[in-house]
């Protein structure tokens, strides 16, 4: 970065990180799916031991989230952001050359730890140091991303229909030079948070350790990490468990994404006048309220239906909770690495939880008591919210 560069305008800042964001997250995680059964007939690995190599990135990601995060608080983003998206890129087009399993592997471990530079909690961390009404553009950055998984199924479905799936793969693996192109564009003149600042005797993450607020968005966010990946595993088979079509199982998980989507919509349309400590305290109370509808739904379409609603309207605006709300309750300094932390608090629970309702499932003979469990840990992460969001009467 040239020290005599005029920091972007947040519509350049939104625009250069939402556009990034939206490619980044297709080739770098959402079409993995898409995969798995081509390489499964190809190469005879299991479906099992294909989706672990998910999980490998998943845990690496999360142990990389604080040294991105603290990289960013004091180099800022830009070289960071772009060169973790070209290697992704290379990555992903070392993935379409996989015959071995190991090399499979770690290539995902690689991918995850591109996560951890490339994909939210680093492009947060810029946009908190850096715009002049962050919580619009993240606002907006999430809500083109919402589309991510729409856009690059289908389209990295089309691509192995046409080319194979190592074909697919590099072409996949070219398009990831375009986000990183338009985050070295967007960030130009972008600082770290602590960027020129001495490091002292602590560290802002050190700081925000010592509260009580940062272990209950500790708790908030590993709750509602358990209950979106096992939920993303294990709510398909609990819906045709309970005797719903095809078809409407296919529409009740469509109906997700229209509601993220929606709910940061209307978010970003009252812009500053919305208080996120209200957001996240409707949002959390929503997780619960949703998994309350779905144990008593049964094969009611309607019931699951609402349960879709207030699912999605609930992640969509923990999303922006997940970077404005940290950012108000615990401060704007640091927040690369406090947010980075919070991430691999959460590694855990999220990569834990498709196992844990595999056998809750197996030891309770279905799903039947799962939405009860998740309804429960929705409880925990609203109370985790609400601790957190209590106004600081004190010095912590």
């Amino acid at each position: 970065m040239s020290p005599l560069a005029p920091p972007p305008s947040d519509r350049k800042l939104t625009w250069g990180l939402a556009v990034a964001q939206l490619i980044n997250w297709g080739p770098l995680f959402a079409v993995f799916p898409v995969f798995v059964g081509p390489m499964e007939r190809e190469l005879g690995w299991s479906r099992a031991t294909l989706n672990g190599a998910m999980t490998a990135a998943l845990l690496a990601g999360g142990l990389a989230a604080i040294p991105a995060g603290r990289w960013v608080d004091r180099h800022g983003g830009r070289a960071l952001l772009s060169g973790a998206a070209w290697i992704g890129g290379a990555l992903v087009a070392l993935w379409a050359a996989c015959d071995n399993l190991a090399l499979f592997y770690l290539v995902w471990i690689g991918i995850g730890i591109c996560h951890a530079g490339a994909l939210s909690d680093p492009a947060y961390a810029v946009i908190v140091a850096s715009a002049r009404e962050p919580r619009r553009v993240v606002t907006f950055m999430t809500f083109v991303t919402g589309f991510s998984t729409s856009v690059f199924l289908p389209f990295a479905s089309v691509l192995v229909d046409r080319f194979g799936w190592r074909g697919a793969l590099l072409v996949l693996a070219g398009i990831q030079l375009v986000p990183g192109a338009m985050t070295w564009w967007a960030l130009r003149g972008t600082r770290g948070g602590l960027q020129g600042q001495p490091s002292g005797d602590g560290t802002p993450l050190r700081a925000a350790m010592r509260t009580r607020a940062f272990w209950a968005l500790a708790l908030c966010f590993c709750a509602q990490s358990f209950m979106s990946t096992g939920l993303a595993f294990h709510l398909m088979p609990l819906l045709q468990e309970r005797g719903l079509s095809e078809t409407a199982v296919l529409l009740a998980i469509a109906l997700y994404g229209p509601c993220q989507v929606g709910a940061r919509a209307v978010l970003f349309l009252f812009g500053r006048r919305a208080d996120i400590r209200l957001i996240g305290r409707i949002a959390t109370l929503a997780l619960p309220a949703a998994l309350v509808v779905l144990a008593l739904a049964g094969n009611r379409l309607w019931l699951v239906l609402g349960y879709t609603v207030l699912w999605g309207v609930a992640n969509g605006l923990i999303t922006i909770v997940r970077a404005s709300g940290v950012a108000e309750i615990l401060g704007p300094r640091g927040f690369g690495q406090v947010s980075g932390a919070l991430t691999t608090a959460a590694m855990l629970p999220r990569t834990a939880a498709p196992l844990v309702l595999a056998l809750l499932w197996q030891a309770g003979g279905g799903y039947g008591p799962v939405a009860w469990l998740l309804a429960a840990v929705g409880v925990l992460a609203a109370l985790g919210f609400f601790v957190a969001a209590r106004p600081q009467r004190e010095k912590e």
